[in-house]
């Protein structure tokens, strides 16, 4: 267990565990609802994938410290860069309950994974963001992001 420190609030950090897949899905349906996309993963999908053999992501779970109560997830994986000959950190989530936002939680998550990142000895700390969401583009450009405008996502559904 991690403890991190913003001027409002004090957080517990822990790695998310098989018994957290109802609480990550109900973070995850929210973040879905807020961002106006489409939900598919069932609470069996995200057993298997985060907590099975093979793990395809990592979990961390924010919880404020005087109540316990759960404020946020974070969802990260691995890459690689041949450009670098290092692997990269991709993060996949970050979330933030609405009643939480505002009081750095945001910012403490991304810097623990910066930070983390570093030790691991990763090239690289990417994400994305909708193009619509103006509070996170000026939140990570904020933490220092920079936009990659030059940079087009692919995607093929495989179904």
């Amino acid at each position: 267990m991690i403890t991190l420190s913003t001027k409002q609030l004090d957080l517990t950090l822990r790695p998310g565990t098989i018994d957290d897949v109802p609480l990550l899905h109900a973070f995850i349906h929210e973040m879905m609802v807020f961002e106006k996309l489409p939900f598919h993963a069932s609470e069996a999908d995200l057993r298997e994938a985060l907590f099975g053999p093979q793990p395809a992501a990592h979990t961390l779970l924010a919880f404020d410290a005087a109540t316990a109560q759960p404020v946020g997830y974070i969802v990260y994986f691995y890459n690689f860069s041949t450009m670098l000959g290092k692997r990269g950190l991709w993060l996949e989530d970050l979330y933030v309950k609405p009643e939480y936002r505002g009081k750095g939680v945001g910012k403490a998550l991304m810097t623990y994974l910066k930070t983390f990142a570093a030790e691991q000895g990763c090239g690289r700390f990417e994400w994305m963001v909708l193009d619509w969401n103006e509070d996170a583009i000026g939140f990570y450009k904020g933490f220092g992001a920079q936009m990659l405008d030059e940079w087009r996502v692919c995607r093929v559904v495989i179904e």
